[in-house]
């Protein structure tokens, strides 16, 4: 007997090698990805602006690191005594103009340069409502009083249009690149059930009617998996909307089983060996025997990384 609907997966035409550059932006569910390729020794690189929500705050940072457009001052605004940019998370502010512009600076540099080389490029969209300060869409508000913002939803058309543009000016710089969307299985309860039910459809009609006009976009149904094949709670988190890390390491293998190739995936299973190795925690470090667990450790990685010296470190 089958108790729950499966999503049918089918191997990616293209799949993932460890030499391969990876980028990731978008929602939260881009950094629990993100991790965990981080984790497996992936080359990656992470929301360079922290993690966005909306399909236009993604098109804006992937605007800004083609360009390797800087910051300055005027970009940024003061808040409570906190210095912010509307087009990163809130973990880039900073109490000190000189830091965050750094910190902001550095990243556009060295994303930007990753950027022309990335191998696949994963976009999560979270939502399809933004809110708008003098008609420009923000990442994030910033904890500024809500009056100062208008809200909307986005339209499919925009977020094509967007995209379409976009798409092909990435594909003049990195014709070869592999762009792989998904739609974020977090429910953005605060805008309703119903209206998190018409953004989250509009991001896939959006993505789908990407995926037409485009070869070299896939789809991943991370929204599908969750919703469909894990429907029961016991895969969230307490406030019923997050995927919990069983639900999140479910998605992983799903992603791995299609994405990765037959050596990749051997390759992981013996760094996920040592990884789990690394974890282990004694209850008396001092004894003669962890002594030699640790260098039985230390040799097994400096063995790994010389049978593959692609491996991130």
């Amino acid at each position: 007997m089958q108790f729950r609907t499966e999503i049918s997966l089918k191997k990616a035409g293209r799949q993932i090698a460890y030499p391969d550059n990876i980028a990731l932006l978008g929602s939260c569910f881009a950094e629990n990805i993100g991790k965990l390729l981080k984790d497996n020794k992936f080359n990656v690189d992470v929301n360079p602006f922290g993690v966005l929500y909306n399909p236009l705050s993604i098109e804006n940072a992937l605007r800004i690191l083609l360009e390797k457009r800087l910051f300055s001052e005027k970009n940024l605004f003061l808040h409570n005594g906190v210095w912010n940019s509307f087009a990163h998370h809130g973990s880039f502010s900073n109490i000190s103009l000189n830091d965050t512009l750094q910190n902001i600076n550095n990243k556009v540099i060295t994303s930007s340069e990753k950027l022309f080389k990335t191998d696949f490029l994963l976009i999560t969209f979270g939502t399809a409502w933004v809110y708008e300060k003098d008609n420009k869409v923000v990442a994030n508000c910033h904890k500024l009083p809500e009056k100062e913002f208008q809200r909307r939803h986005l339209e499919v058309s925009e977020i094509v249009d967007c995209y379409t543009k976009l798409m092909a000016d990435i594909q003049k710089i990195n014709p070869d690149l592999r762009i792989i969307f998904t739609v974020s299985p977090i429910r953005h309860w605060k805008d309703g059930a119903h209206e998190n039910q018409l953004s989250k459809s509009t991001l896939l009609l959006s993505i789908n009617e990407l995926q037409n006009r485009f070869e070299n976009i896939d789809y991943f149904p991370a929204y599908e998996i969750v919703l469909d094949e894990l429907r029961d709670y016991r895969f969230y988190e307490e406030d019923m909307l997050h995927p919990n890390l069983l639900s999140i390491n479910y998605i992983w293998e799903k992603f791995s089983e299609i994405y990765f190739s037959a050596e990749t995936q051997h390759i992981q299973k013996e760094i996920s060996q040592i990884a789990k190795a690394e974890a282990h925690r004694p209850f008396n470090p001092q004894t003669a025997e962890y002594q030699s667990f640790l260098k039985d450790l230390e040799l097994k990685k400096t063995n790994i990384l010389r049978k593959y010296p692609f491996l991130s470190k």
